[in-house]
């Protein structure tokens, strides 16, 4: 029996408030878990899949280095941008307008307890999703996230991965380029790899992609995958 997670789309949200809601969303089902253990009992946790938009910002993870954002409090000003050091893994990344991000908030006990695979799974989707617009990705050793010619020197990444876990439940996610300013990658070191472009569907295909149609397909590929039902 599929499991049933709820999918929540916040739009175009700030940053910090997406963060909120996200943690709020996350303790409460890691609190239930933690009652679940205490008093013996089976209360069911909930499942969510959000996807949003944000304002453009820089965000650096606990084990990423703050010399990867190459611009000044002037500069973020300049362009508009928050900067925020936040808890998930990895190390800096952009987030954008046109940019499709997913905060997958599960509890990995209803689906399967490996980080690695829930990753890999995570990739997958995009990777269905990219095939499904003509455009062919995969994987690049060593790296986590969605990448094109990963095989050879043109290699660029097109989808950045940072999650956080604990008690099994899971946090952030992942960042897709969609329609996505690629510009603003030009003020960061992304995620710590300076010897690799960053890409967009837009940029691939040559014209501005609808995001609705990405959204659809996305969720429907991460639901195949992870046995859900999306309600």
């Amino acid at each position: 029996m599929n499991k049933k997670v709820e999918f929540l789309d916040w739009g175009l949200t700030d940053y910090q408030e997406a963060w909120n809601r996200q943690e709020a969303i996350f303790e409460g089902t890691v609190a239930l878990k933690t009652q679940n253990r205490t008093n013996n009992t089976q209360l069911e946790t909930p499942n969510y899949l959000v996807f949003c938009e944000h304002p453009h910002v820089y965000t650096l993870g606990k084990s990423g280095h703050p010399e990867n954002l190459l611009l000044d409090e002037q500069g973020l000003a300049d362009k508009k941008a928050r900067y925020y050091k936040i808890n998930r893994g990895g190390d800096i990344t952009y987030h954008g307008p046109g940019q499709l991000v997913g905060y997958p908030i599960l509890d990995l006990d209803n689906f399967f307890t490996d980080i690695h695979l829930y990753l890999r799974t995570l990739e997958e989707a995009v990777i269905l999703t990219l095939a499904d617009f003509g455009i062919e990705a995969g994987r690049y050793e060593g790296f986590t996230g969605v990448w094109l010619d990963a095989d050879n020197d043109k290699a660029r990444k097109i989808c950045a991965m940072g999650v956080r876990c604990s008690r099994w439940v899971t946090m952030h996610g992942f960042a897709f380029n969609v329609n996505a300013d690629l510009d603003y990658f030009g003020n960061i070191v992304p995620c710590g790899i300076d010897d690799k472009d960053v890409t967009s569907m837009q940029r691939e295909l040559g014209y501005e992609v609808d995001m609705e149609q990405v959204k659809e397909k996305l969720k429907f590929h991460i639901a195949v995958l992870f046995k859900m039902e999306i309600q």
